[in-house]
């Protein structure tokens, strides 16, 4: 899954630690999720598009979605 955590935070000039503290995750579970290592638990997609007060669908992409299939 692709996702614009990354260019979304940097938007608002947080770091990952003001990010994970914002969603109650660690610095390492932001960065794993920006890298593609870890895809995160449906209620976490939540928080997050909560916390950026967008749709999921606006933050997170599936690959074969992506890649058109």
């Amino acid at each position: 899954m692709r996702n614009q955590l990354k260019v979304l935070r940097a938007e608002r000039d947080w770091s990952q630690g003001e990010l994970a503290q914002r969603l109650g995750v660690s610095r390492q579970s932001v960065n794993a999720i920006e890298t593609g290592k870890y895809d995160p638990s449906l209620p976490l997609a939540f928080r997050i598009a909560r916390v950026f007060n967008l749709p999921i669908e606006a933050i997170f992409a599936d690959d074969a979605a992506a890649e058109g299939g």
